[in-house]
């Protein structure tokens, strides 16, 4: 134990971590080999050879590749340095960092409004080129599949752990996720995780997870979270200099492949505070995310006029190719209408011809087969033991009624309604009310007297549906 004390001693001494669970951790990735583990830690600051934090610029000639030249939200150029205390922190990928440390007075939750200063500011991230850096080529974090394995391997990890209320970390890189920010015209919020750390529990359960926390990042900024034991996550560690967890940061894309950060926050906060630190990030760097909204919103509308005009040109040279041919078309067009206009005009004369014989013979057989049904129905008798009185209401609310003989069938009574009222034939259903029965087809046969409506009946016409 007395060993592994005073490697972790000197590995503090010589790092300057003072997070012991992490300087532990990072002994353990390498097996307490102290040279290994210091190796990692200052390797990436060796390789990018740093000046002292007041360097005015870093020398991006000879970058492999640059993915965020003139892409990014950040100026290359300034007009002097701002009234900032301003640093540059190298990472892996070249990342400058800025102290956003304002001072103004704090209104609501923590709500700074200087976005002016803000936008000046960050246009001082290039500087000028007047540093000495010489060494400002940098290695990619890790490969693109990788990075996007680990990132969707630490969600899936942390959403087992913690659930599936939580910020939205994206499953990619870093680099992609800072692009997809860049895109988006939003802040990356970055969240660092160590397993180990005793304060992570309660941090993630109770802030990072907590119900507004989650809405309020995922509505303003794009997330990217990695965890230590990772390669990126580690290697991100580093670059950002993390000595305590749980640690976050707020960070935009800048030029020639860095970022800066704006924010970071180390330690176990609560919603509030760490909410009061996000709110105010969003209110300094809100004049930079809307200009860089408002030049897109330009470049796309300056593109999208140029697609016009061509458009406009291309559709004025086929309409001068197509006028003649739409005119010799249309002569061709009106002859062929006429004609089969006039064709179609004779055939509709012919339907119409023979809609209206036809008519007239359905009308005639529908009259013939009235007066039958009438004929059938013979003389009405008079009033009488034997005589049932029937009284029948259209649905019109016309009332029909005759004296019939109770031996008479169900079957006279629709020949009745057939022969006096304008139904159609077969349209409809005798039926009564109180006992509501239906006289339908299975009934026809049975006489007034064997239906119960002898010596008089009220009935209803029922239209068939």
């Amino acid at each position: 134990m007395s060993a592994s004390a005073d490697k972790l001693a000197q590995f503090q001494a010589v790092t300057g971590l003072q997070d012991a669970d992490l300087c532990t951790e990072i002994l353990s990735a390498h097996g307490w080999d102290l040279e290994q583990a210091i190796s990692s830690i200052t390797s990436t600051s060796e390789e990018d050879h740093i000046n002292h934090p007041t360097t005015s610029a870093i020398d991006t000639d000879t970058l492999a590749a640059d993915r965020f030249e003139q892409s990014g939200f950040i100026a290359a150029e300034g007009a002097g340095p701002p009234g900032l205390a301003w640093k540059l922190i190298t990472l892996p990928i070249s990342i400058v960092a800025g102290s956003l440390g304002l001072v103004s007075g704090a209104v609501g939750l923590g709500l700074w409004a200087v976005g002016g200063v803000l936008s000046y500011s960050l246009g001082m991230i290039g500087l000028t080129n007047s540093g000495t850096n010489t060494g400002s080529s940098s290695t990619p974090l890790v490969s693109l599949s990788t990075a996007a394995s680990e990132a969707m391997d630490f969600v899936s990890k942390f959403e087992s752990e913690y659930g599936n209320r939580h910020p939205n970390f994206v499953p990619e890189g870093f680099m992609d996720a800072l692009q997809r920010s860049r895109h988006e015209f939003k802040l990356l919020f970055v969240y660092l995780h160590s397993p180990d750390h005793p304060d992570t529990p309660s941090f993630c359960e109770g802030t990072l997870c907590s119900e507004v926390m989650s809405e309020f990042v995922n509505e303003n900024f794009v997330a990217w979270g990695g965890s230590i034991r990772a390669s990126e996550g580690f290697k991100m560690s580093n670059s950002l200099k993390a000595s305590r967890f749980p640690f976050c940061a707020v960070v935009m894309a800048a030029t020639n492949q860095r970022i800066a950060l704006l924010q970071q926050v180390e330690g176990p906060k609560s919603p509030e505070e760490l909410l009061t630190v996000l709110q105010r990030v969003l209110e300094e760097s809100a004049p930079v995310l809307v200009t860089a909204r408002l030049e897109a919103e330009e470049r796309r509308n300056n593109i999208r006029l140029r697609e016009e005009q061509d458009a406009a040109y291309q559709a004025a040279l086929e309409a001068d190719q197509a006028r003649e041919r739409q005119r010799r078309e249309e002569q061709e067009r009106l002859e062929r209408e006429a004609a089969e206009a006039e064709k179609k005009q004779k055939e509709e004369e012919e339907a119409r011809e023979r809609a209206e014989l036809e008519a007239a013979e359905r009308e005639a057989a529908l009259i013939k087969l009235r007066e039958e049904k009438s004929l059938l129905l013979g003389t009405e008798p008079e009033k009488g033991p034997d005589v049932t009185q029937v009284l029948v209401r259209l649905p019109n609310g016309e009332r029909k009624g005759r004296r019939f003989h109770c031996n008479t069938r169900i079957q006279s009574l629709y020949d009745f309604i057939d022969s006096s009222s304008s139904l159609e034939i077969g349209s409809y259903t005798l039926v009564t009310n109180f006992p509501r029965v239906l006289y339908g087809p299975d009934k026809l046969s049975f006489t007034l007297k064997e239906v119960g409506l002898h010596p008089q009946a009220s009935l209803f016409v029922e239209q068939k549906s």
